[in-house]
């Protein structure tokens, strides 16, 4: 089997201001003949300016997250309609600040995805135990229920990735060891054939949580990891464009 083509994306969260487009063009610049495609996902109020200013580039912009309605008196939110009329062909959604931070379940996840798929986006589920359910032996069985539960039937035959993102790694500069990440990585592909099939074994596993140059090379060819979901690092386009040519 052909392995899945590599996703490297960069989440700003709440970082970025007008300014930061020259960060995303100057990753559209340095890019070269990278094998992965590439996808920044900025705040939502810079999906339209990244959208334009990477036009007819290699890299595609994303959003980091959208209400499960296509549109209703949800002051504040955005639909997943809206981030793709801004310009964008992607959509994290269940990040673990989501999880934890907004109380999002799995079903509130699934009914997003369901969401993205209505508009033409394509999803980045992302699913992760505490350190807690880590060191009581969960991890696995935490990882592939939230993988059950955050992803409808819906995705048979569509564009998706998952991300598998440990809570206790993000931010923290703390990452689980290379066996680690493959033991969970293999448990997701598991479940995605498991679920769907064939077709679970085409979609893309990034790891994500404390990726950065020093370390990307060793994740990314660890074995099941199909690209990165990276935070902080992909603020700066030296640093992201390291993470990406590590593949």
């Amino acid at each position: 089997m052909t392995a899945p083509q590599p996703l490297i994306a960069g989440n700003w969260k709440m970082n970025g201001l007008g300014a930061s487009v020259e960060e995303a063009r100057a990753v559209a610049a340095g890019i070269g003949e990278s094998r992965a495609r590439v996808a920044i996902c900025p705040p939502a109020i810079l999906i339209h300016r990244l959208a334009q200013a990477l036009a007819g580039t290699a890299v595609l912009v994303g959003g980091q997250d959208h209400h499960w309605d296509d549109a209703g008196a949800f002051t504040g939110d955005v639909s997943a309609e809206m981030l793709a009329d801004a310009g964008a062909s992607l959509a994290i959604l269940g990040h673990s600040e989501r999880r934890a931070g907004y109380r999002e379940t799995d079903a509130d996840v699934s009914a997003k995805v369901g969401a993205a798929l209505r508009a033409g986006l394509e999803p980045i589920v992302c699913v992760g135990e505490t350190l807690e359910q880590r060191k009581a032996g969960e991890a696995l069985a935490v990882v592939t229920g939230q993988v059950r539960g955050s992803l409808p039937a819906d995705l048979a035959g569509k564009a998706f990735s998952v991300a598998y993102e440990p809570v206790w790694a993000i931010g923290t500069g703390l990452t689980p060891t290379t066996p680690e990440i493959e033991e969970v990585h293999r448990a997701i592909r598991a479940t995605l054939v498991e679920m769907f099939g064939e077709a679970g074994k085409s979609a893309p596993i990034l790891y994500g949580g404390s990726v950065k140059p020093s370390n990307a090379a060793e994740i990314l060819h660890a074995d099941e990891v199909g690209g990165a979901l990276v935070g902080g690092a992909s603020l700066k386009a030296e640093d992201f464009l390291a993470i990406i040519r590590a593949v």
